[in-house]
């Protein structure tokens, strides 16, 4: 179809081009004949021609709208290449979407902004490597561009994000419940983020998007723990279900989820961000709305009611759960840039990190310990695995494995990570495994497993004794892969 209007294009162009040249000709010809009334006629009638051609050649050629219209056809077919074609089909499908962006750039009323960024998630997609590249021995991770903690810009499209936040009672009811029974989730979230700041901030400041923001999502949606698996299947930082990480270019790499890396899922939030941003007129609450409750969803109200996120029409229709999202969000990242107005003190952390290799062999787990505290009551498991994303935090790692740890346990790790005596203890503690009381057999979770499928699978018991033996919480059962569990040996 597309070919077919082309060719028409190029022959309307044509003829009026043919028909312009010629009456050039014969004007040319006839004009030293012709009186001034009449030399003024033909120069009038010449150009009223070269308007209609210049006409036809503007409307016959790629319109703005017709390009939008074909930005999702090419989105898609990026994504069905990724999952399964051949480099070929990857490549023409990349070459498409700069295609159509070379086609924006040079049409007005086209927007740029848009191509642009599906454009960026296509190089992403093709070549997830180049968000990933390793790190040279012990290179601090914390970069020098990045500014001091608070001090980064807080502008949304021109406007302060102070501005865009506004102290109404739902934003008032969610800044007490983090100052009161949520406080230590909030200094959680902090210290979390302050170590995976130098993975996930650059993505924001590039956008031009508030750091505060990213912030706030962070908290609410994980407190920052990484491998954060929610009963729904959103996973990472910042919970991504599966689809939309995959259209965001957080895919399945070598095994790994790359929704749980910060630094992609940073990058993955900025664009979803972004392209709600325009398509719901830059309202930042109605944005964060399709974060949690679906951008189909938030778009149909926002077209049928065109009102703001805090309407009591838009409010009626969206459920609990997002109705309770957005202030808190805003509320956190209210608290991010002036925590000083409600005398809350988040711990000074530089949030350094370095790279090295491990001087034997080792699992997380084990890391964690030898660090000892280093200044961090609650020790670095946690901050470990974020880190280390990919890690499983039970398996060892050989010697002169990269890992990556925070700058300030780095002298805990150079004298106690390679005392053989002391890690030899810590080997014995990781390798120690409770008894399996008789009648039963240990079973490690694998990737898929539920506790309904692993129940099937010993017809000898059911869901809820497989949950009671192993103290697993109804509804949710929730289970995870490497977990260890016992179940009824029926032979």
């Amino acid at each position: 179809m597309n070919f077919k209007r082309q060719m028409l294009n190029i022959c309307v162009i044509s003829c009026f081009a043919l028909s312009f040249t010629a009456y050039l000709l014969i004007y040319i010809g006839f004009v030293a004949l012709m009186s001034p009334l009449q030399r003024m006629l033909a120069a009038s009638l010449g150009l009223g021609i070269a308007s209609v051609a210049l006409a036809a050649s503007w409307f016959s050629g790629p319109s703005a709208d017709r390009l939008h219209q074909q930005l999702p056809a090419a989105q898609a077919a990026l994504a069905h290449a990724v999952h399964g074609g051949t480099q070929a089909e990857l490549d023409a499908a990349l070459m498409r979407l700069r295609d159509l962006s070379k086609q924006c750039k040079a049409l007005r009323r086209c927007d740029l902004d848009r191509f642009l960024m599906a454009y960026e998630q296509g190089v992403r997609l093709v070549s997830p490597k180049t968000m990933t590249a390793p790190l040279q021995s012990d290179e601090r991770l914390i970069g020098a561009k990045l500014p001091t903690m608070h001090t980064t810009t807080d502008e949304l499209h021109g406007r302060q994000l102070r501005d865009l936040i506004t102290l109404n009672e739902p934003v008032k009811a969610a800044l007490d419940e983090w100052l009161t029974w949520n406080r230590t989730l909030l200094i959680e979230s902090y210290k979390n983020y302050a170590y995976m700041r130098p993975l996930m901030a650059p993505a924001y400041q590039k956008a031009d998007l508030p750091e505060a923001l990213l912030f706030g999502i962070l908290a609410r949606e994980s407190v920052g723990r990484v491998h954060s698996l929610s009963k729904s299947g959103a996973a990472g930082p910042l919970q991504f279900m599966p689809d939309t990480g995959v259209r965001f270019g957080l895919t399945q790499k070598n095994g790994f989820d790359q929704r749980l890396d910060p630094k992609l899922a940073a990058q993955a939030s900025v664009d979803y961000l972004r392209e709600q941003l325009h398509k719901l007129d830059n309202d930042l609450a109605l944005t964060l709305a399709a974060y949690n409750a679906g951008e189909g969803r938030v778009s149909r109200l926002y077209q049928t009611h065109k009102l703001g996120f805090f309407d009591a029409k838009m409010q009626a229709e969206l459920p609990q759960e997002t109705l309770d999202y957005v202030p808190r969000v805003l509320a956190a990242a209210y608290l991010f840039l002036h925590p000083e107005e409600f005398n809350l003190e988040f711990p000074k952390i530089t949030g350094a990190t370095v790279e090295t290799d491990l001087p034997n062999a080792m699992s997380l787990s084990e890391l964690s310990v030898c660090l000892g505290q280093s200044g961090r009551e609650e020790g670095w498991f946690r901050t470990l695995r974020n880190l280390n994303p990919r890690w499983r935090p039970d398996q060892r790692s050989g010697a002169g494995s990269r890992v990556k740890i925070p700058e300030v346990a780095l002298s805990n790790f150079r004298k106690t990570c390679a005392d053989r005596n002391f890690m030899a203890r810590i080997a014995s503690l990781h390798e120690a495994r409770v008894p399996i009381p008789p009648g039963f057999k240990p079973y490690v979770i694998q990737k898929g497993d539920t506790l309904a499928s692993i129940a099937r699978r010993n017809s000898c018991t059911t869901i809820h004794s497989l949950a009671d033996f192993n103290a697993i919480v109804a509804p949710a059962y929730a289970i995870k892969p490497g977990q260890r569990i016992k179940v009824p040996n029926c032979g």
